[in-house]
C-alpha cells in the first residue's frame, strides 16, 4: 500500500541524543527560533538531553517548535534512581517523546515488552509518542527486515485502539544506518515504509494507514534529505547527529517544504 503525503504534514524532529548541555542547547535553540518562527508548512520538534529540556522549552516558547523528551520510565513515579517520568516530562512542557530507539534498545535493555510499557506511559502522560522500529544489518542480510518491524510494531502498538494511533509517529531508523554514515537508498526507505503502511491497512480502518505519519531515521542530513523525503510514504525524518548543527537541521526541513 503506497498512499499520497500529501494528506500528511511534514514532520522533523532531532534527537540530540547526549549532546548539548544547558548553555550549548540554549545557543541552538536561540538559532532554530530565529529561522523556523513563522513558519507554518512543517512540524518541527527537537529531543534535548533532559538536564537541558527546561532552558530549550523556555527558550522556544511561542515558535512553534515542540519538544521532545528522548525517554521516559513506564512508571508515573517511584524509587526509579536515574530516571524520567512522562508526567515529570509533560510538566516541564514537553510535547513528544521518543520510544524504542534502537539506542535504547540495544544499549539499554528496551525488549519489545519494554516499548510497549513507555507507549502506554506517553498515554498516560498526555504525551505524544515517536515509536521506533528497524532492523539490524545482520537481521536485514538475513532476509528477516520485514519480520522484524512487523514484530516491533504489532508489540509497541498493539493495545492501542484505531482513535490512538493518530496521536502516534512511527520512525523507521535501520539500525545499520544510524550513526555510521549509511543512509538506506530512497527506494530501501520507501519500500520499508509501504511496508509498515500495509501493516496498518491490514489491521485498522483506513484512516489509521491514510493518515499516520512515518518518519525516516538514519544518517539523514541536508544533502540527501530532498531524496528521501520526495517518496510518497516517508512523511519526515528523525535526524541525528545533523540536528546538533543548525544550517544542517535547518536544511531538512527546508527539504520537507519542497
Amino acid at each position: 500500500m503506497t498512499t499520497s503525503a500529501s494528506r500528511r504534514r511534514p514532520f522533523i524532529a532531532g534527537n540530540w541524543k547526549m549532546y548539548k548541555g544547558p548553555a550549548e542547547a540554549d545557543a541552538l535553540a536561540e538559532l532554530l527560533k530565529r529561522s523556523l518562527t513563522g513558519q507554518a508548512q512543517v512540524d518541527v520538534a527537537v529531543a534535548p538531553p533532559f538536564l537541558s529540556i527546561p532552558i530549550v522549552v523556555a527558550r522556544l516558547r511561542h515558535s512553534g517548535v515542540h519538544v521532545s523528551g528522548q525517554n521516559l520510565h513506564p512508571e508515573p513515579a517511584g524509587a526509579f534512581t536515574g530516571e524520567i517520568s512522562g508526567e515529570m516530562l509533560r510538566q516541564a512542557g514537553v510535547a513528544y517523546c521518543i520510544v524504542g530507539h534502537s539506542e535504547r534498545r540495544a544499549l539499554f535493555g528496551d525488549t519489545d515488552a519494554v516499548v510497549e510499557k513507555k507507549v502506554q506511559a506517553c498515554f498516560r502522560a498526555g504525551l505524544l509518542p515517536i515509536v521506533c522500529v528497524g532492523e539490524t544489518l545482520e537481521e536485514r542480510e538475513g532476509g528477516q527486515a520485514e519480520v522484524v518491524v512487523r514484530r516491533q510494531l504489532a508489540a509497541a502498538l498493539g493495545r492501542l485502539t484505531a482513535d490512538q494511533l493518530p496521536s502516534v509517529t512511527l520512525a523507521y531508523e535501520p539500525v545499520w544506518a544510524i550513526g555510521t554514515g549509511r543512509v538506506a537508498t530512497p527506494a530501501q526507505a520507501q519500500e520499508m515504509h509501504a511496508t509498515i503502511r500495509e501493516w496498518l491497512a491490514e489491521r485498522y480502518p483506513p484512516f489509521v494507514p491514510r493518515g499516520m505519519r512515518i518518519l525516516y531515521g538514519g544518517s539523514v542530513k541536508a544533502s540527501n534529505a530532498a531524496g528521501l523525503l520526495s517518496q510518497p510514504d516517508i512523511d519526515g525524518a528523525l535526524v541525528g547527529g545533523a540536528a546538533l548543527v543548525a544550517d544542517e537541521f535547518l536544511g531538512i526541513v527546508a527539504a520537507a517544504t519542497a
